[in-house]
């Protein structure tokens, strides 16, 4: 009993995992960049929503870095949401 017990849970754990790095993954040319991008926000869901919607927008184009740099990619820089700030982190 206590053998199907840790065999169960070994196998929950293995699936939740791989769950989780198939909905991390991204394959798109964006991913990799908003994943630098964002590595170090408070609201990485926030910010690799908005950055990949930016990206994409603007020929994937993402600065370098975690912030700043927004010079390297004018589109970027100069998109703006409805309250009038910078739409792209």
């Amino acid at each position: 009993m206590k053998f199907q017990v840790v065999q169960f849970i070994i196998i929950s754990l293995l699936l939740t995992s791989s769950l989780f790095m198939l909905s991390t993954a991204d394959s798109s040319p964006c991913g990799g960049k908003c994943n630098v991008r964002c590595s170090k926000a408070g609201r990485q869901d926030r910010c690799l929503k908005y950055c990949n919607i930016c990206c994409e927008k603007c020929n994937y184009c993402v600065p370098s870095g975690t912030y700043g740099n927004k010079d390297e990619c004018p589109c970027y820089r100069d998109m703006k949401n409805s309250k009038g700030t910078s739409k792209c982190p």
